[in-house]
Formats: structure tokens, sequence, C-alpha cells
């Protein structure tokens, strides 16, 4: 296996690369599970909510008598409801979409070594490959005898 960013050999059970600290876990399956969820969501409460709108105010009419005056003012607070709530799921959607969109462009290509791998120099098969983390902590020692 091999890093998709920086193309270096990886060992399995890896989380995260040695040599440039890329993510190895698969982040894309978690993101497209949602955008079924949203489109559900976004139908259902459409359906449920006008279903809603229709069946209240016609109980409201025939069973309570009510005036057409509440069963207008009842009507009119459900749909604002609804469409706030569809209006809330869209944009949720469209930011999921667009975040999407712009990692998948951000993506780097699957292993092209630009100009900064072919300069590193070269090492033998026995020597292990350098971690992110290496000469990157101090210790209370260097730092006091740093003048």
């Amino acid at each position: 296996m091999y890093c998709i960013a920086c193309g270096t050999p990886l060992a399995p059970g890896l989380s995260y690369c040695n040599r440039c600290g890329a993510s190895l876990k698969e982040r894309s399956e978690t993101k497209n599970n949602s955008i079924p969820a949203f489109l559900t969501a976004i139908t259902l409460i459409a359906t449920v909510g006008l279903g809603i709108m229709l069946g209240g105010a016609l109980t409201l009419k025939r069973d309570a008598d009510m005036a057409h005056e509440i069963v207008g003012f009842f009507m009119f607070f459900t749909f604002i409801i609804v469409v706030v709530t569809e209006v809330l799921l869209f944009r949720q959607l469209s930011r999921l979409t667009g975040n999407m969109e712009q990692r998948r462009v951000e993506a780097p290509a699957q292993f092209a070594p630009g100009p900064d791998v072919r300069s590193l120099p070269a090492r033998t098969p026995d020597e292990p490959i350098p971690s992110v983390t290496e000469n990157t902590t101090r210790t209370l020692e260097y730092s006091r005898n740093q003048s």
C-alpha cells in the first residue's frame, strides 16, 4: 500500500502516513451516505408537512367548526414552518455537496512524484523511512543550553 499524497510505501494498519502525515482513513464513505439521507428527509418533510397542513385545516373546519380566519392562520404558519425547514435542509445539502466537489478538486492525483520527491537523497533498502515528527520536539535540557 502507498500513500496517496506522497507515494511512500506504508505498513498495513497505519492511520497516517509516516512521511507526510496525510490521513489514510476512508472519509468519502461517510460523506456519501449522508446525501441520500438529506434527500429522503427533504421529501418526507415536504410530504408530511403538506399533509398536516391540509389535514389539519380540514379537521379544524369540519370537526372543530372554526372560523375561516383561524384555519387560514393555521395553514399559513404550518406552511412557513415546512418552508423554513426545507430551506435549511437544502442549504446543508448544498454545503455538503460543495465540500465534496471542493475536496475532489483539491485531492492530489494518484502518486505523481513531484520535484520534491526526486530531489530527496537516495536511501538504502535497509534504512527506515524517517518519521514526520522526527527532530520536532524539544526537551528542557535543549532549551536551557540554548542562549
